[in-house]
């Protein structure tokens, strides 16, 4: 009788939880999916995972005491002490808690400790700022901050190339941008390069009109026909056409010029077309006079589609010259999809969020549990794909040495290394799910039934990856809100010594 009861207990909650599996894929926002997610963690188990500080993971242990040790000298308001250990330990993974897998569990939401202690050190962080804290002057208070906003470093999001189905990238910026989880550093390739350019020429409150899609709605792709291709050296596509559109949605501003307007550090990845270079970045560092348009332009010029292009700049009386004249250049995606290490050395990046659409990428990358998961099992599967991506660099490489002088070969070649050698992960991944059908919107023009699918896919795929963007972003978020109130505090103070003077 028993286990009778038993299996018909079992059968109803395997029903209950399909049904709320259901419910979850046809969420019609972020909200909505996280109440049915939380669900279905109850109703699976998976909550009791949450409680358990057991995990192979991250430090339980080192990450409990501190945070009784926050915990204790911020309720006993031990200023220095409270600052002592703060400064210890200001990073966002500190033991490890920044973990992948430790993301990959539950539907939504870690480990309750890690939770508890990302919390915690807001709190103390708030508590140092608040007029509560009279231990130090403002002047401290905000040196202090700067030196942690320093320490802790800053976000950055990538979005990779991909044609059309780029438009996934507006799906994961409304949905980020909406929990106020957008990052201020932004780069991108190719379709993604249009995106990052986007945003990068619009100020704050002009993103949520953008992000409804009518300035993408353009004919960016017309096709030659046959006997223009044979008569010309361009590629498939008509690149006016493209050129036209980008010039209309990003203006004739430069990289420093965008800056100003949207305080967004945007890159933008273009490669020479001289593969004997290496690719690069351009933004308001490295780059500030050249056109955004011309940029984003180079870095959508993909090898045959789109035949090499020119760069522009903008001297300082507004007239336009030739950047690099002698240099052409093309898509970056493919030899420098994610700059992830230029862009942190430049921004103090402390992690990124890859949004990846590409798809010649796409369908070979893997999920965090089969990237990061330690049993046995998994291992001849990782040996082989990282030896065979060493064995196939290694045979272009050879290959290149004694092919290097026939110039058609060598440029395959170089762009083969390069899509193989680069790095197509960030610490949090948000990718795209392709069915054939896919394949066939990649080359059409942005339509509103078009942009409505493709943005939702991407807000889909953005949602199971919020609680672990708000876990690595609420610390960094504390810093600069308490930051900015403290200068605001000093601004006022200096106003009013001036209207006491006057």
């Amino acid at each position: 009788m028993l286990v009778k009861v038993q299996e018909k207990k079992n059968t109803y909650q395997k029903h209950r939880i399909d049904v709320l599996h259901e419910s979850l894929k046809h969420a019609s926002n972020y909200a909505e999916w996280k109440q049915i997610a939380l669900k279905l963690d109850e109703e699976s188990g998976k909550e009791e995972w949450k409680y358990d500080n057991q995990s192979p993971y991250f430090d339980a242990e080192v990450l409990s005491k501190r945070y009784n040790l926050l915990k204790k000298y911020r309720t006993q308001r031990r200023i220095l002490d409270l600052i002592y250990v703060l400064r210890e330990g200001l990073s966002y993974d500190f033991a490890n808690i920044g973990h992948p897998m430790l993301f990959a569990e539950t539907y939504i939401g870690t480990k309750k400790i890690i939770e508890n202690y990302v919390e915690e050190v807001s709190n103390c962080l708030q508590y140092l700022a608040s007029s509560e804290c009279i231990t130090f002057q403002l002047k401290e208070k905000i040196q202090f901050f700067d030196e942690c906003h320093k320490a802790y470093g800053q976000p950055a999001l990538m979005f990779s190339g991909g044609a059309t189905l780029g438009l996934f990238h507006t799906g994961v910026c409304k949905a980020l941008l909406e929990q106020d989880l957008m990052p201020r550093v932004l780069s991108g390739s190719s379709a993604g390069a249009i995106m990052t350019g986007m945003l990068g020429v619009s100020a704050s409150d002009k993103v949520p009109d953008l992000l409804n899609g009518e300035h993408f709605f353009s004919d960016a792709f017309k096709f030659r026909k046959i006997s223009d291709l044979i008569k010309g050296h361009g590629g498939i596509a008509d690149v006016m056409f493209l050129k036209k559109f980008l010039m209309q949605n990003l203006g004739d501003l430069t990289f420093a010029e965008a800056y100003e307007q949207s305080k967004r550090h945007i890159n933008i990845v273009v490669a020479p077309y001289n593969t004997a270079q290496n690719p690069r970045i351009m933004n308001a560092l490295t780059a500030p006079n050249v056109l955004v348009w011309s940029a984003v332009l180079a870095s959508c010029a993909v090898p045959v589609l789109f035949p090499p292009v020119h760069l522009t700049s903008k001297r300082y009386d507004g007239q336009h010259t030739p950047y690099m004249a002698n240099t052409k250049w093309v898509d970056g995606s493919m030899r420098s999809d994610f700059p992830q290490e230029k862009m942190a050395r430049l921004y103090n990046i402390n992690y990124t969020i890859a949004s990846q659409v590409n798809p010649h990428i796409v369908p070979f990358m893997q999920s965090d549990t089969e990237r990061f998961r330690r049993d046995v099992l998994i291992w001849p599967e990782r040996i082989i794909r990282h030896q065979g991506k060493a064995i196939a660099m290694d045979m272009m490489d050879l290959t290149r040495n004694y092919m290097g002088s026939f110039f058609p070969i060598r440029r395959v070649l170089d762009h083969g290394y390069g899509i193989l050698g680069q790095r197509y992960y960030g610490d949090v991944n948000i990718i795209a799910r392709y069915g054939l059908r896919h394949y066939s919107y990649m080359l059409k023009n942005p339509r509103p039934k078009l942009f409505k699918i493709l943005q939702q896919e991407g807000e889909r795929a953005t949602w199971p990856k919020i609680a672990s963007i708000e876990t690595h972003a609420r610390i960094g978020k504390t810093i600069e809100h308490c930051l900015a109130s403290l200068r605001k505090q000093e601004e006022k103070q200096q106003n009013e010594y001036y209207y006491v003077d006057l």
